[in-house]
């Protein structure tokens, strides 16, 4: 009997999943303009797949959800699925345009432009409140 249940697996992982089918179908809820998700799959030698996701920036904050549980939960569900099939996967996210913002956003882009200074004005952590 355990003849007939191993041959009912695949054992080839020549069988590649849908990633951009996947990723479409969780990222589209979270967006106000879902003509605007463009995917973009690559799958290298090594069995690594690279998914990346561009949207219209106004739609940022929703897929990324409070402190990024959203798109959180989107990595984890394509590396699950990536696993399964005996690969790696990691998501990229694009927000916005690239020709008007001028590549990649991750929502820091302001901070890094400013230097940090380790001197007198460098940031502490707040201080504990007391009753």
């Amino acid at each position: 009997m355990s003849e007939t249940d191993t041959s009912v697996l695949p054992s080839t992982p020549s069988i590649s999943p849908d990633y951009p089918g996947l990723v479409t179908y969780l990222v589209k809820p979270f967006l106000e303009s879902p003509d605007s998700l463009k995917v973009d799959c690559e799958v290298s030698r090594s069995a690594r797949i690279l998914v990346r996701v561009a949207f219209e920036g106004e739609d940022k904050g929703r897929v990324f959800g409070r402190g990024g549980r959203n798109i959180q939960a989107v990595r984890t569900v394509l590396q699950a699925v990536a696993q399964a099939a005996g690969q790696v996967a990691h998501l990229e996210v694009f927000g916005g345009q690239p020709e008007r913002e001028g590549g990649r956003e991750g929502g820091s882009d302001d901070r890094r432009s400013a230097p940090r200074s380790q001197g007198d004005n460098a940031r502490r952590p707040p201080r504990p409140r007391t009753r």
